[in-house]
């Protein structure tokens, strides 16, 4: 009877620690894949299965599972090219990707999760170096869409052959040397001059026409006056003047042989 009691403690114990076992083998035979993720079940590091998000199951201390983001993901790459005219030109390129929802497994197996490094920066580095030979530096300035355009065409064919899809593609800047950012600088300078220079010409011919046209006017004013006086007379055309003129005052001393200048009749 004794020893019956002194072994209760153990067989409480026991089934304790078996009771702990089996609710930690159950607890470890689910898993939750949030939203927007997947689940990747190893068993024995080897790919078994890619599950959706929600609550799953896996075969205890055999299978483990990797979770893989596939919403949309950001990456800066910079990226250092040549123009076709021989100048170095850096820039940062944005690209707005996510890892192929059906495709998870074969990018875990193939190149891993990290696809931003071992896969998506090389890839930016190539596209960046073919499309800039393309123009040169200048160009690059003033066709800076359409370098965009073919960047991000580039990407848009390599990349889905390891299971990324490109969504969208942004250069936040072309860097030159200081020496070829200072000649442009100037060059730029020089055109506004010259657009100047121009516009100041233009506006000089526009007023000497101006006053051309002007002098004309006022040449053929003076030529019908001419006709007007030699058609009426010389005499009548000073009288009237004179009249419009006249303040209506009459000179207080005349001489005694002076007469009015206006005749009255």
């Amino acid at each position: 009877m004794l020893r019956n009691l002194n072994m209760f403690p153990i067989k409480i114990a026991g089934g304790a620690i078996l009771f702990i076992i089996a609710m930690s083998v159950i607890f470890s035979s689910f898993f939750t894949v949030p939203s927007g993720h997947k689940g990747i079940v190893l068993n024995f590091n080897q790919l078994s299965r890619v599950v959706d998000p929600g609550l799953n199951f896996k075969v205890p201390f055999t299978e483990k599972v990797v979770i893989a983001d596939v919403r949309t993901q950001k990456i800066d790459a910079p990226a250092v090219a040549g123009t076709k005219d021989i100048q170095t030109v850096s820039s940062n390129v944005t690209l707005n990707y996510h890892i192929s929802p059906n495709s998870v497994g074969k990018v875990y197996e193939q190149t891993g999760l990290d696809v931003a490094t071992r896969i998506i920066e090389p890839r930016i580095q190539e596209a960046v170096k073919a499309t800039v030979a393309l123009y040169s530096a200048e160009e690059l300035l003033k066709r800076r869409d359409e370098v965009r355009s073919g960047i991000y065409a580039s990407l848009k064919k390599t990349l889905p052959k390891y299971n990324v899809v490109v969504e969208d593609i942004q250069i936040t800047n072309f860097q030159f040397s200081e020496n070829f950012s200072n000649s442009i600088e100037s060059k730029q300078i020089a055109e506004q001059q010259a657009l100047k220079a121009e516009n100041d010409l233009r506006r000089i011919e526009v007023e000497a026409k101006q006053k051309i046209e002007m002098a004309k006017a006022e040449a053929e004013s003076i030529r019908i006056q001419s006709e007007a006086i030699r058609a009426q007379g010389g005499a009548e055309y000073v009288q009237l003047k004179a009249i419009a003129t006249w303040d209506g005052k009459l000179p207080s001393t005349m001489m005694s042989d002076s007469v009015p200048f206006v005749k009255v009749k």
